[in-house]
């Protein structure tokens, strides 16, 4: 089923999943924001560090005059380990052509013959000196041209580069349909040419106003709060997540890194009919995305029979504030 598309003067596009949180009801309504936006939708739709590096030394090691070769080889070392096709790290298990060259396994297997000298690549030969050499050498992160400078142990470094703050940053927008990427410092650029229905509110307190919270499907509703300096994107999704069974998620990101993210925190409120609904959490940067914080329950989440509660004419306004924490 297609998702549906946010118009009006401040929704967007894309989606994402992820599951609740802890919620708190009370009889009470607080003031409302000073500042409005309406979202309507249409359609229905830490690195890992190594404990331990070990140091090959060449001739000479040992004295003063070993020193210079110790510095040199940690490059010399993993240049050993290049792939010919992408250039990344041959890493274990490490097979080899049957005249003995290297290509790591992800590109192996869209071959059909050695890529340095057109040999063939079966049967597959395990080359366990090399395995060897590997486990006694720390290799650079992928993201080492953009900034990191962590060097890991070859059974550490897909999971670090997994969360590297220098991999690049990926359009923070719900669902798959902008397959954008680039730095953190162009991600506000790229949400203004490329997400233009996305509407900013200025203020540490707003009103997030999603339209049209009936309609059937899949929907998302997106808008972005700017104070303290910084973006925040505040998300409102609608899905399925049992066969009958509809849920709503609703999230604030920071469009900016883990460690920035741990400077602020934000509170959502449901008010109506005598009624409060309270989340309160630290946002989550946009390395996260949306969908890790539905999976892992980190949002505030409610049902259609609470939306119910607080919509007004199918509308339903969520108060959104924004506040530093004290170091």
């Amino acid at each position: 089923m297609s998702r549906p598309s946010s118009t009006g003067p401040s929704a967007n596009k894309p989606c994402s999943k992820q599951p609740p949180p802890p919620q708190t009801q009370h009889a009470q309504s607080p003031a409302v924001p000073p500042a409005a936006a309406t979202i309507s939708a249409s359609g229905p739709g830490s690195s890992a560090v190594p404990a331990a590096a070990a140091v090959i030394s060449g001739p000479g090691g040992g004295g003063g005059g070993g020193a210079g070769n110790v510095s040199r080889q940690p490059h010399e070392l993993t240049s050993l380990f290049e792939c010919p096709v992408c250039f990344d790290y041959v890493l274990p298990p490490i097979l080899q052509c049957q005249a003995g060259h290297l290509v790591c396994n992800q590109c192996r297997q869209k071959l059909s013959c050695c890529p340095t000298c057109r040999g063939a690549l079966t049967p597959s030969i395990r080359n366990l000196a090399m395995e060897k050499v590997a486990s006694a050498v720390l290799f650079p992160c992928k993201y080492a041209t953009t900034g990191c400078s962590l060097t890991l142990h070859h059974t550490e470094k897909p999971e670090h580069e997994d969360i590297c703050e220098y991999r690049p940053y990926s359009c923070p927008c719900p669902g798959a349909s902008c397959k954008w990427q680039g730095s953190l410092e162009a991600v506000m650029s790229h949400l203004m040419h490329a997400h233009k229905s996305i509407t900013t509110l200025q203020g540490e307190d707003i009103v997030f106003l999603a339209t049209d919270i009936n309609l059937p499907g899949a929907v998302d509703w997106v808008m972005m709060q700017s104070c303290f300096g910084h973006h925040f994107m505040l998300v409102l999704e609608k899905q399925e997540k049992y066969e009958g069974h509809q849920q709503f998620f609703a999230i604030v990101l920071l469009i900016g890194t883990r460690k920035q993210a741990e400077n602020f925190a934000y509170r959502l409120e449901l008010n109506g009919n005598r009624r409060r609904l309270t989340w309160e959490a630290t946002p989550r940067s946009i390395h996260d995305g949306v969908a890790a914080a539905i999976m892992n329950s980190d949002c505030l989440v409610f049902d259609t029979a609470i939306a119910h509660l607080f919509a007004d004419n199918g509308n339903l306004g969520i108060n959104v504030t924004i506040s530093t924490c004290c170091p």
